[in-house]
């Protein structure tokens, strides 16, 4: 495919005299080839055709980590809580001991005549603050022991004291699993018509695919690949070979070295699989006529280009053929 250089020619008017000379812009084409597709963008890419493809992206998982709220102060208070019941038992416990003490000994050395209807509601009473101090504790012990567990909210990924009365007083939380990316959510697309689509072994058979191409491109001749191209594209490489001959030109590419190849988009519409592949390469690109005296281009000044190739076939384990060439930007 031709590419059109632009060459500005500007003449300054000349001033005095009765003549001056204003030169206007001239266009001067010059006939450019680069590997197959001439190095310029074209195909079908369904109704992604209007916008730039997608850049592959290497995947990055997050490591899980936990966010926590620290202990405030809710561990000092049932800490303290604990400390107070527990002196406010002993307490109990030892003015109950006194009480019945004095008593008993005071009644024996009265002929129990000091025990009436109030002391034995003060001791009622005190029995009955022990009674529930021990209730209340022993009911307290499970929740303290229990440990930590899905909290009350169900989820899963939330955990935190199973009671309000651990004296830990914090909440561990994992982050939510990031969303699916696009390329994600079109692979997964593809593999419900075929499971056995991988996007490693798609690159590499897009690789062969690249190499066959540009080599049929070189001999100026696509019938050689004509079954992995879409009808379109083939009329359109076919053509421009056509071009090339009619020139007396010869497109030479060497030492194709590809420097990466990486499935960068995936989508389904129309009952079709649409993958895009995209190369990073070194090349020796040059022209020369067809008796072998270059052109354009150098022999040994290799050229590193980007570009995407997308390929399209109906849904299911059905043959790829490229559909798109674009260039990167």
């Amino acid at each position: 495919m031709t590419r059109t250089l632009t060459v500005m020619t500007l003449a300054l008017s000349l001033v005095g005299g009765t003549a001056g000379v204003l030169s206007t812009p001239m266009l001067v084409e010059d006939t450019a080839w680069a590997r197959a597709g001439g190095g310029s963008s074209g195909g079908s890419r369904g109704s992604r055709g209007f916008s730039a493809p997608s850049r592959p992206s290497a995947p990055s998982p997050a490591s899980p980590s936990r966010q926590a709220t620290p202990p405030s102060d809710v561990g000092r208070t049932t800490a303290q809580r604990g400390w107070g019941s527990g002196l406010m038992g002993g307490l109990a416990g030892f003015a109950l001991g006194g009480l019945l003490g004095s008593l008993l000994f005071g009644g024996m050395g009265h002929g129990f005549g000091g025990f009436g209807l109030l002391e034995m509601l003060i001791v009622a009473g005190l029995a009955y603050v022990a009674f529930s101090y021990f209730r209340r504790r022993r009911a307290a012990e499970p929740a303290m022991a229990g440990g930590y567990g899905p909290t009350a909210t169900g989820n899963a990924n939330s955990y935190g004291p199973t009671d309000a009365s651990s004296p830990m007083g914090w909440t561990a939380t994992l982050p939510a699993a990031p969303a699916p990316s696009d390329l994600d959510v079109g692979t997964s697309h593809i593999r419900q018509w075929d499971p056995t689509f991988d996007p490693g072994a798609m690159a590499a058979n897009a690789s062969d695919i690249f190499f066959r191409v540009q080599a049929a491109w070189t001999a100026r001749d696509m019938k050689g690949v004509r079954e992995v191209l879409t009808p379109e594209m083939y009329d359109r490489l076919d053509g421009q070979c056509a071009e090339l001959k009619a020139q007396r030109r010869v497109n030479r590419l060497e030492n194709i070295a590809v420097r990466s190849a990486a499935v960068s988009e995936a989508w389904q519409e129309s009952a079709q699989d649409f993958v895009t592949v995209a190369f990073l390469a070194n090349v020796l690109d040059y022209t020369t006529d067809e008796s072998g005296r270059v052109v354009e281009g150098s022999r040994t000044e290799p050229t590193r280009f980007e570009e995407y190739w997308t390929f399209v076939r109906p849904v299911g384990p059905n043959r790829w053929k490229l559909t798109a060439i674009q260039q990167a930007g």
